[in-house]
């Protein structure tokens, strides 16, 4: 059996130059865990076997999965050490144990969230946008297609029913018996 531990560190810029930036956010994952009890901005590792604890990283090439000594991570803040259970497993398999605590990733869930709702709104505004550029140009070509006496309507005029009965009805209502009757 092996144990799990999962390493979790405060995401902070390992660069010269940004050690107010680094305070402020550490404070707001105290505040955000411990406070608000929601979570914070956290990388996380897991140590099983061996004295490597293996991390995701995201990258343009290769996996992502790299490994560095357990809870010596340079690149961010060390905050604290949880051991999740043991496993049974052998290192090719699930290991069976609970899942992270729900605080650890639920910043970056919250932002996943964040970033598919602006992906949906922007490609709404996108269809909304060629929907009416569509209806405009059917507007148009309705419009070019308009016989002049109904544009007139639209600037006051009446319409008289005489614009629009065939020439040899005009002047008389024609029943059904009015062509038999003429002849």
């Amino acid at each position: 059996m092996a144990e799990v531990i999962l390493y979790v560190y405060d995401v902070t810029i390992s660069s010269s130059g940004y050690e107010t930036t680094n305070y402020a956010l550490v404070q707001l994952n105290n505040v955000c865990k411990q406070v608000i009890p929601i979570g914070g901005v956290f990388h996380t590792a897991v140590q099983i076997y061996g004295d490597e604890e293996w991390g995701y990283w995201q990258c343009d090439k290769g996996s992502g999965v790299y490994s560095c000594p357990a809870g010596k991570n340079l690149s961010y803040t060390y905050r604290e050490r949880i051991v999740l259970g043991r496993t049974n497993c052998s290192a090719t398999k699930r290991l069976g144990v609970p899942k992270l605590p729900s605080w650890v990733n639920r910043f970056a869930d919250v932002g996943d969230t964040a970033c598919e709702a602006v992906r949906t709104l922007q490609k709404t505004k996108d269809e909304m946008l060629a929907a009416g550029k569509e209806a405009y140009k059917n507007a148009i070509n309705t419009a070019i297609k308009t016989p002049k006496s109904l544009i007139s309507l639209s600037k006051g005029n009446r319409l008289r029913t005489e614009q629009f009965k065939p020439k040899y009805f005009a002047g008389r209502i024609a029943g059904p018996d009015a062509e038999t009757s003429n002849k």
